[in-house]
């Protein structure tokens, strides 16, 4: 795993602002999210901790939390800074470390700040990223994306009464509904990031005094406009819109409706990286810690030599498809296919579970019984490929189920205890060319 990089504050006016700063590449890329983001806490999350570690390896990776939020200091509800004093945040923490000229990545209330520093200190800038952000909040009538007043005095309202909830990130990370893991862990966050009380004042201040459009023919760096297609909370309109208004920008738009990076991280790594480098990042080999899925179709050899080589191919064609289909659903990576199988990676192992009951359902109503083996440790990692010894006992473990039967290591059971997933104990087994003896567990429900 990836050494946590220490955090180190920078005084700006009468606070401390957090930041900390990861990799050596030689791209300055500062990166900042709105409010509700700790940059301590997101090193508990599998997720954020990849998407992190992919920043870094093409860049000095300057991360911060800006006043008011995380683990910079608190600000009071009556003096919340104006959008200006946040671009001082910026402009500190890169004067701290040293950079002269960077490129920024600055998502959902976030983007306003990088665009007002960019457009004041475009000397300091080499190259714009906005995710999942707006110009402005409220509708107008030259604006009609945005929301009506009362619209939005309910929605600050809604955060106000619900902050530190899951309803309140599942509102802007649905992906998580299957992930009770990384939705419980970022809740956490968003509470240690912000009071309700604070949330409800900047939500209020920001979106009501928001309208940055007249900058946006200011912006003279190259930029890049990243937006999911699906989000209620920032609708595409508002990225068209950025992307239309500034000169020179592209849109690359996104799956799904999740505002952070829970669900495009590896995706927006890729497209900032080539952004700002001019080439694809390729990731150096990582030891990660990830649960690992194997499936492949039972008795696939006697199937295809009943029905013929033609139809046997249609067959693999549907399996493929409900496959993917169903890792698309629950956010997880294929690795590769085995001919009559998958290998698939996974940041959660309830989400992991979840899915391959899915497409042992998904492919039995094709006709076709899968078995499916789970297992979560320690990988090497070089992009999308996998290696190590916890791949080759999910492997081993795969092979020990019998016909529609999603079997999982101890490992694993242990790590979704409070989930509601159930289990069958199997009892102890050895695996082959695994040391040790391994009782392994059938998912009942």
């Amino acid at each position: 795993m990836v050494e946590i990089p220490q955090t180190q504050y920078v005084t700006v006016a009468d606070a401390d602002v957090a930041y900390q700063v990861l990799g050596e590449g030689p791209i300055d890329l500062l990166h900042f999210y709105g409010l509700g983001n700790h940059i301590d806490l997101q090193w508990d999350m599998p997720f954020s901790v990849e998407f992190m570690e992919g920043l870094a390896s093409f860049s000095r990776l300057i991360m911060f939390d800006r006043r008011g939020t995380g683990a910079s200091d608190a600000v009071a509800n009556s003096a919340i800074p104006t959008w200006e004093q946040w671009t001082d945040d910026i402009l500190a923490v890169l004067d701290e470390v040293g950079s002269e000229r960077a490129a920024i990545l600055a998502a959902v209330d976030a983007g306003p700040i990088a665009i007002l520093f960019t457009a004041m200190h475009p000397d300091r800038v080499r190259a714009l990223v906005l995710l999942n952000t707006s110009a402005r909040v409220l509708a107008a009538e030259d604006y009609p994306i945005g929301m009506t007043p009362e619209d939005l005095d309910s929605f600050i309202e809604y955060l106000g009464e619900n902050w530190g909830t899951p309803d309140v990130v599942l509102a802007a990370e649905p992906s998580l509904a299957d992930d009770p893991e990384t939705l419980a862990k970022l809740t956490r966050q968003i509470r240690a990031a912000a009071t309700p009380r604070t949330a409800a004042a900047q939500y209020h201040y920001m979106f009501h005094n928001l309208d940055v459009r007249e900058v946006l023919p200011l912006i003279q760096v190259p930029t890049l406009v990243l937006h999911v297609r699906e989000s209620p909370i920032v609708p595409l309109g508002h990225g068209q819109y950025l992307a239309s208004h500034i000169q020179g920008a592209r849109l690359i738009e996104l799956p799904g409706a999740d505002t952070a990076t829970t669900f495009n991280g590896p995706r927006i790594v890729e497209e900032v990286g080539e952004f700002v480098t001019g080439q694809r990042p390729i990731l150096d080999i990582a030891r990660i810690l990830t649960t690992v899925l194997f499936t492949d179709i039972v008795g696939s050899t006697q199937q295809a030599a009943e029905i013929g080589d033609e139809r046997w191919r249609s067959v693999l064609d549907a399996h493929d498809r409900a496959v993917r289909d169903q890792l698309k659903r629950f956010r997880g990576t294929e690795v590769k296919t085995t001919g009559d199988g998958f290998l698939a990676s996974f940041d959660g192992p309830a989400r992991a579970i979840r899915c391959a009951t899915e497409i042992a359902e998904a492919t039995h109503s094709l006709g076709v019984e899968i078995r499916a083996g789970l297992h979560t440790g320690e990988c090497h990692a070089r992009g999308n490929d996998l290696s190590g010894l916890a791949v080759h006992i999910a492997s081993r473990v795969g092979s020990m189920a019998t016909a529609g039967e999603v079997l999982v290591s101890g490992t694993v059971k242990d790590l979704v205890i409070g989930s509601g997933i159930e289990f069958a104990d199997r009892g102890e087994r050895e695996l082959k060319g695994v040391p040790g003896a391994w009782r392994l567990f059938a998912v009942t429900t």
